[in-house]
């Protein structure tokens, strides 16, 4: 029997059944979107063959690589043995899994939830941070975003992930820590100090005055890889505490060592009070993960079950991820390729103008598109064709931030030197195309 790649379908045809048969508000990337077929490492391939030097990581999710080898023979190892079980049983891929995840998160944190997304490692933090503290309100961010589900969509601040608004209640939102556009004349050094202070003015303003939580990204993904300033975290997590609540961390694009250190929060020098993560936490997978203190985990007092979280394979991908994250030391890998990737963007923006800011930590590294650097204006249109030309340059980035104006840039952790010099001669050609 032939396999879907082996029919010998050309992209042509199989974007006409796909356009056929998914939901049309999911949209792919490109004026004719890429049908991939293979991948290996930092390198995929599209049906007819056509490679692309992979800058994105499925949004940062094939954390070690397509296909890494020893993730593939440990899931098919784990797919021989014993594949479903739901969580009214034990097994020990979900038992080591979660220890292994606790061995190097902050100290306190290591009970683990397991679910198959991020979203749902939000849904599930936001409830025990409610059921903990005996509160509803939540405090976010503006231009966040926390998933797709009812309740993620109403923590989601940015209106194009919000097509029913909000039907979520007792969510406020606080200003986004973002200094290319922040209202406050400060530098970089100071402003921190002033975007938590408006942490504090929501919860005084628009919530009851006793907040069950305050959650951030450790950096905004979609957003725009927005990095907060020094001190902004450390902040906001000693104003929330002092109102009675919790503070909620969202490492599901900045967790397993993609900033340089092993969780995006760690930069801040601060623990939270629960973690949530995803995307890389098996190399592609679908794992989401709930992490907190033994308290706040037996705050939980219903019952309650994920089917699918902890599942025998996912927890295969997982401990074989970890694994491989420990052995290559992959925040050490992720400061040295960062910093080569930055000198490059540094200098293409350095050469186009329209290039307003390059920011990021370690292998999360952003292009914020501007029409002119004087008044930072937007332009999302110049930021699209960006993208069609880096498809035409054979490398695959991403886009962000609250007008779709903001390039994404995340390769996977073991990404070679090699490779980022010959990614960013790829980008600069794709800047000159649309200069």
């Amino acid at each position: 029997m032939a396999t879907m790649i082996e029919a010998g379908r050309t992209s042509e045809e199989v974007r006409a059944i796909y356009q056929d048969h998914v939901f049309a508000c999911i949209k792919p990337y490109y004026r004719e979107p890429i049908v991939m077929a293979e991948g290996s490492g930092t390198r995929v391939r599209d049906v007819e063959g056509t490679e692309y030097l992979d800058l994105f990581s499925g949004i940062l999710t094939t954390s070690v690589g397509h296909c890494h080898p020893e993730v593939v023979e440990r899931v098919r190892e784990q797919a021989g043995m014993l594949g479903h079980t739901s969580g009214l049983y034990i097994t020990e891929a979900h038992a080591i899994a979660a220890r292994k995840l606790a061995s190097i998160t902050p100290p306190g944190l290591r009970k683990v939830f397991f679910t198959n997304s991020g979203t749902e490692a939000i849904e599930t933090a936001i409830m025990i941070a409610r059921m903990y503290t005996g509160r509803t309100e939540i405090v976010a961010l503006r231009q966040a975003y926390s998933g797709r589900s009812m309740l993620a969509s109403g923590l989601t601040a940015n209106a194009a992930w919000r097509p029913l608004g909000s039907l979520s209640t007792g969510i406020a939102h606080a200003l986004a820590p973002y200094h290319y556009r922040s209202p406050f004349d400060a530098p970089w050094e100071e402003s921190g100090e002033l975007f938590a202070h408006d942490i504090e003015d929501v919860i005084l303003t628009a919530t009851s005055g006793r907040p069950a939580a305050f959650i951030a990204e450790a950096i905004q993904g979609v957003g725009g890889y927005i990095v907060p300033p020094p001190g902004y975290f450390q902040r906001a997590a000693e104003i929330i505490r002092r109102h009675g609540g919790l503070f909620i961390i969202d490492e599901v694009q900045t967790g397993f060592g993609r900033t340089g250190r092993w969780w995006g929060i760690d930069n801040w020098d601060t623990v939270p009070d629960i973690m949530v993560m995803a995307k890389g936490i098996a190399n592609g997978f679908p794992v989401g993960a709930t992490v907190t203190t033994d308290e706040i985990a037996d705050g939980w007092k219903g019952k309650t079950i994920s089917t699918f979280g902890g599942n025998a394979i996912c927890m295969a991908a997982l401990d074989a991820t970890l694994d491989i994250m420990l052995r290559e030391d992959v925040p050490r890998r992720a400061t040295e390729r960062g910093a080569q990737l930055r000198a490059g963007l540094d200098a293409l923006a350095a050469k186009h103008a329209w290039i307003g800011d390059v920011r990021g930590l370690g292998l999360m590294q952003a292009l914020e598109i501007v029409t002119d650097r004087r008044t930072k204006t937007p332009d999302p249109g110049r930021a699209g064709a960006f993208l069609e030309a880096t498809k035409a340059e054979g490398v695959l980035v991403g886009l962000g931030g609250l007008n779709g104006h903001v390039v994404r840039i995340g390769p996977q952790l073991l990404v070679s030197a090699e490779e980022i010099d010959d990614g960013l001669a790829r980008l600069g050609r794709a800047c000159d195309r649309v200069a």
